[in-house]
């Protein structure tokens, strides 16, 4: 059986985890005017949102190129390796699509290059990649870890709480933001990520620490249910340091056994949520759904 190479984009967000768990990354692109940076590479979060503070003006975002896509495949299939391709849903960028015909160009008999629909993005990408890292180790095929991870991603959930949406609503990514921008300016959104696209999924009012609450509640009625994979659990954040000071420890509190990783959200994600943006991620037992 051959070796297998697990490849995602720069819009999983695994930061270190990327070179613990052996994972190549391929950076989507944020951009400003006429320049564009790589994800990860030439612009970090926090320079993003230093630019938006000088200049007024909020960056776009750009897949990843057909010919770098096509020859990292290469790369790795010309060595005898196996491979898996996982990144942002299908629903929000053309990078699943632009995977799916690099693979049918280098793999032409089609077994040998797996690329699934993630459905997802931030560390909701992230929990497939580790989960898929963990079958990778244990032996299993690049088919066999593409099917399980085809079944974990429709039971990925994933929200996030908005501090701003004014990166939401200027970006229209998002269905609901724009009908409650202006409007309801005391709200905290919390953003469903369900089926591949984004929602607002609750509208609560008042400080912060309200919508945080509303999640830890989420996660322990899950708990409570049986329903969540404790393997890992991410609280992923965009520069939102009070948030995660207060979100991460009840987190580990509610699951001291478990593994739970505290990461920053990339530039892709952090141009269209912006600052303050923070989210609790896991895998459920049951499919997930609105």
């Amino acid at each position: 059986m051959n070796k297998v190479r697990l490849i995602t984009d720069s819009t999983s967000d695994l930061n270190y985890l990327y070179n613990d768990l052996d994972i190549t990354v391929l950076p989507l692109s944020v951009i400003f005017g006429d320049k564009a940076y790589l994800d990860g590479v030439d612009i970090k979060t926090q320079d993003i949102y230093d630019k938006v503070k000088k200049d007024g003006v909020l960056p776009k975002t750009a897949a990843i190129v057909p010919s770098v896509i096509i020859d990292e495949f290469k790369k790795w299939y010309d060595q005898g390796y196996d491979i898996v391709f996982t990144g942002i849903s299908s629903k929000m960028s053309s990078t699943y699509q632009t995977a799916v015909l690099a693979a049918k160009e280098v793999d032409e008999e089609g077994n040998r290059i797996f690329v699934v629909d993630s459905g997802n993005l931030s560390t909701g990408i992230g929990l497939l990649v580790c989960k898929a890292a963990m079958d990778r180790d244990k032996g299993l095929s690049a088919k066999e870890i593409a099917s399980n991870m085809e079944y974990n991603a429709k039971r990925v959930k994933a929200q996030f709480a908005i501090e701003t949406m004014e990166y939401l609503h200027k970006g229209g990514r998002c269905s609901g933001v724009a009908r409650l921008f202006g409007t309801l300016l005391k709200i905290k959104p919390i953003i469903f990520v369900r089926d591949g696209s984004m929602s607002v999924g609750k509208k609560p009012l008042g400080k912060m620490k309200v919508a945080l609450n509303q999640m830890l509640t989420m996660l322990e009625e899950d708990k409570e249910k049986n329903n969540v994979d404790p393997e890992f659990i991410f609280v992923t954040d965009s520069i939102a340091v009070e948030s995660r000071e207060y979100l991460l420890p009840k987190v580990k509190e509610l699951f001291p056994n478990s593994k739970v990783y505290s990461t920053i959200a990339g530039g892709v994600i952090a141009s269209h949520c912006g600052p303050g943006t923070i989210g609790i991620l896991y895998i459920c037992k049951d499919e997930v759904h609105l």
